[in-house]
């Protein structure tokens, strides 16, 4: 590794610092919450199939021909989970399919893992789906910050523009129902008076 691809530190700058700033740009680079959401609705869905639920001395074995599809759909929503996460470009369709497998999840898989996994799924689902990226900033605005000329570039930002004359703007005329007391209502026809 050479030193020109080591990145320098300026002033004192703790690990747990930069491991949370990295951490907090991932998570507002992608549909991290929706993700999250549907990672924590797969579990249900795939753990109670295969669970021994043990009430008092009574083992209770959940075990059912759903064991395949539940397992199935958890893993599926898992993975949808992660594809919002490392591929936001397809966080539409991932979200969708995170929607669907939640639905289709209350018949085949212990209605929803007890209903433990169907608040995470269609919420998580609907993050994912909604989810926008942040616009991009400009190539002039980026250049003009970089250089550290930020201060003319808010200066600009906030300058007033020129004003556009008032004879510029279209006439609008009032309806007659919007004439106050004692106003002629305007027509399309100035010339014209009643």
């Amino acid at each position: 590794m050479s030193s020109a691809t080591v990145e320098t530190r300026t002033g004192q700058q703790s690990p747990l610092r930069w491991l949370w700033r990295n951490f907090r740009t991932f998570r507002r680079t992608r549909p991290f919450w929706g993700g999250l959401l549907a990672m924590i609705a797969g579990v249900p869905i795939l753990y109670f199939p295969y669970a021994h639920l043990a009430l008092g001395s009574v083992t209770i074995a959940m075990s059912t021909t759903a064991g395949a599809g539940s397992m199935i759909i958890g893993i599926l929503m898992m993975i949808l989970g992660l594809t919002g996460w490392f591929q936001p470009a397809v966080r539409f369709f991932a979200g969708i399919a995170t929607i669907l497998l939640t639905l289709v999840s209350i018949p085949v898989s212990n209605l929803a893992g007890f209903g433990m996994a169907l608040l995470p799924g269609l919420i998580g689902g609907g993050l994912m789906v909604s989810w926008a990226p942040l616009p991009e900033p400009d190539a002039a605005e980026a250049a003009v910050t970089e250089s550290g000329a930020a201060t003319s570039a808010v200066a600009k930002s906030v300058a007033p523009e020129e004003a556009a004359p008032a004879s510029a703007e279209a006439p609008t005329a009032k309806l007659p129902a919007q004439a106050g007391p004692g106003e002629q209502p305007a027509t399309a026809d100035p010339g014209e008076a009643r």
